[in-house]
């Protein structure tokens, strides 16, 4: 098993496992492979290091052992992204193309007050705001969707 470390276009970090590197290649090609943060699927190999296993402690002195402020800040980011995303999942009802019309039921008393998420159309989604119903747009990749590795 091979663990590569990975990035899309909007330089979102993430790994992949794959049996070798033509896998990862071979998956790349056929666009089996997306971040799991936005759904992009230009994704590119990182340069990383192998791990090695020695059984000696790693000293936090060293230079591997720390990330660049940025890096961390960046990571802490995506992590919150993808915690408040799963959040979202959990706790919504998934209506799909109904988004709108459910929507609007639910603003209305005709459908029981929860949490509902779904796909609505820039022309839907505005008529929704002009009724005062809240919309947040929260795209969400379908790797989420389904179950991560």
């Amino acid at each position: 098993m091979k663990v590569l470390d990975l990035q899309c276009q909007h330089q979102h970090l993430f790994e992949g496992w794959f049996a070798n590197e033509d896998d990862f290649l071979q998956q790349r090609e056929r666009v089996m492979i997306e971040c799991p943060v936005c759904g992009d699927a230009s994704i590119s190999k990182r340069l990383s290091a192998p791990r090695l296993n020695l059984g000696a402690a790693h000293s936090e002195d060293e230079p591997s052992a720390q990330a660049s402020p940025a890096m961390a800040c960046a990571q802490a980011l995506q992590a919150a992204w993808m915690t408040l995303a799963r959040s979202v999942l959990a706790n919504t009802d998934d209506v799909g193309t109904q988004f709108a019309e459910e929507a609007r039921r639910i603003h209305y008393g005709e459908a029981p007050e929860r949490g509902i998420r779904g796909r609505a159309t820039s022309i839907e989604a505005d008529a929704l705001i002009e009724e005062g119903i809240a919309v947040l747009p929260l795209p969400l990749p379908d790797a989420l969707k389904g179950q991560l590795q």
